[in-house]
């Protein structure tokens, strides 16, 4: 490599520290946020061709869809997330309260079918929610009865044979199955693979949950203003052809970082020493700086795309190998106009989980004609071996289970985050028989190098405020590690400030 090249990429450390950042999410801008705002020299390598990883924000209906995440998980103020999201003036739409658990955060307003399109009766629907919680009530007594872990479908069928009068028939088995289902796409994961012992370790903020209704990128766009943001390759041709004048407008003028890169920026290499890190991209470029944070996903993490040199520890491996990676998809169907109920959630009941579906109605939310299919666990990985159209043909046979009257789409997109290189998964879960504590394992620094991701996050694992919140903490932890390496902590004021943000209320609505 040249001389001149090399000088390009380094971070040389002249009047203030440098950091890398790897991966531009919500957990690595807002790292990079912090230690820009804190004086550092700051790069972050994205290797999408946008920012956001497992957020993103499509516009190409004509009006902004959510092909990741799309609630906020506790509309208060405790929410990291929540000041912001309210000084910018993002109207929220809550489809749960304050009593709302894991598995129906977002059943305030729903409606059931079975296959022939016939309405489960709503008593019959609640009824069988509430044989639901003492199922999982008396689960809970199965654990501490038991020293070892199961699956959360395990512990269901020993509840099933000490309360015989729990089983459910018929069309309210059935529904049981629905709520077994819905749970399973919470954690993006099959119930023989979600952990009885660490199922319900999250902790749960109040204020219920807040659906984005103008996405999630005015955010991730707001806190990445003025940051070095190398991305890894070249906008796509739809972001410059085929839209209105105002929709592109609207996407580039939120593109407005201090640097744009256009090169393959994919990290293939880690190295750490004692006074500094080096990372090497795909086309053989190398940046150094003081130190790195590492917010690659955990499926990313799991494949081993990346080199770390020195190998790290293995106690950081095992955190990496036992947590689990879930796949929840999304397939979004727009028709010419609305016909089906004014609810939030239509779902389908069958005599399996697998064979239930549920379909989001962002014309409630949004205004727009708009349903949203999310399959979870092995339903997605399956639809994920289909083409696009394929996918969407699946998604509009079950439709047609509900309604059979249903006319077909006119657009459509899906989303492919099991197999799409840059995550490898939609988000973590606590798989049977290994410990909840690998969230804080997997965070803890190792040397110059400093984790940060939903995956680290030990009380909010899955969540956009998860992620947010471990990359504050890990920007904190950089800060005072190279600091204090060159003895300059009174130089720099703290990454998370005692000064309070301006407050603004949430704009939050029911429709």
């Amino acid at each position: 490599m040249e001389s001149e090249d090399k000088s390009d990429c380094q971070m040389q450390r002249v009047s203030s520290p440098s950091v890398i950042v790897i991966g531009s999410g919500f957990a690595g801008i807002a790292a990079a946020r912090a230690l820009h705002d804190a004086m550092f020299q700051v790069i972050v390598l994205e290797s999408r061709n946008r920012i956001g990883g497992r957020v993103h924000t499509d516009y190409s209906f004509g009006f902004p869809v959510d092909l990741g995440a799309s609630w906020l998980h506790g509309v208060c103020k405790e929410n990291p997330l929540a000041p912001l999201i309210g000084r910018l003036g993002l109207p929220l739409y809550r489809t749960s309260g304050d009593n709302s658990v894991l598995y129906d955060h977002d059943l305030e307003s729903y409606a059931l079918y079975d296959f022939e399109g016939n309405q489960v009766p709503q008593e019959l629907v609640s009824k069988t929610g509430k044989t639901f919680e003492s199922i999982l009530r008396e689960t809970d007594l199965v654990r501490q009865e038991f020293s070892g872990d199961m699956s959360i479908q395990h512990a269901i069928s020993i509840v099933f044979e000490r309360r015989p009068d729990l089983r459910l028939e018929g069309l309210a088995h059935k529904v049981l199955q629905w709520y077994l289902c819905r749970m399973e796409g919470w954690f993006a994961a099959d119930a023989d693979t979600i952990s009885v012992k660490c199922w319900d370790q999250e902790v749960l903020l109040p204020g219920g949950h807040g659906f984005m209704v103008r996405g999630y990128l005015p955010v991730i766009n707001t806190l990445a203003k003025g940051l070095d943001i190398r991305l890894g390759h070249r906008l796509d041709s739809r972001y410059s052809n085929g839209y209105p004048s105002l929709i592109r407008y609207i996407i580039y003028s939120q593109l407005c970082f201090s640097c744009f890169s256009m090169c393959t920026l994919r990290v293939t290499k880690v190295v750490r020493h004692y006074n500094g890190v080096k990372v090497m991209v795909e086309d053989g470029r190398t940046f150094t700086a003081d130190a790195a944070v590492v917010t690659v996903p955990l499926g990313v993490l799991k494949s081993y795309c990346i080199e770390f040199e020195p190998r790290l520890p293995q106690w950081k491996e095992e955190a990496i190998n036992d947590l689990g990676i879930g796949i929840e998809n999304k397939i979004v169907l727009l028709f010419e106009k609305v016909f089906w109920p004014n609810v939030e959630f239509l779902g389908v009941v069958a005599e399996t989980s697998h064979g239930c579906s549920y379909f989001l109605n962002l014309h409630k939310a949004t205004g727009h004609s708009a349903l949203v299919y999310m399959p979870a666990g092995q339903l997605a990985r399956d639809v994920e071996k289909l083409s696009d159209e394929e996918a969407a043909n699946v998604a509009f046979r079950q439709l047609l289970k509900l309604l059979p009257n249903a006319s077909p789409p006119i657009q459509y997109l899906v989303s492919h985050w099991g197999t799409d290189k840059n995550s490898l998964g939609s988000y973590s879960y606590d798989t049977v028989g290994k410990s909840h504590d690998l969230y804080e394992r997997l965070r803890i620094p190792v040397d110059n190098l400093f984790f940060a991701g939903e995956a680290t996050s030990i009380d909010y694992p899955g969540s956009v405020h998860g992620a947010y919140s471990t990359g504050l903490m890990a920007a904190e932890d950089c800060r005072m590690r190279v600091l204090e390496r060159y003895g300059e902590l009174d130089l720099f004021q703290p990454v998370m400030g005692e000064e309070v943000p301006v407050s603004a209320p949430i704009l939050i609505s029911r429709m």
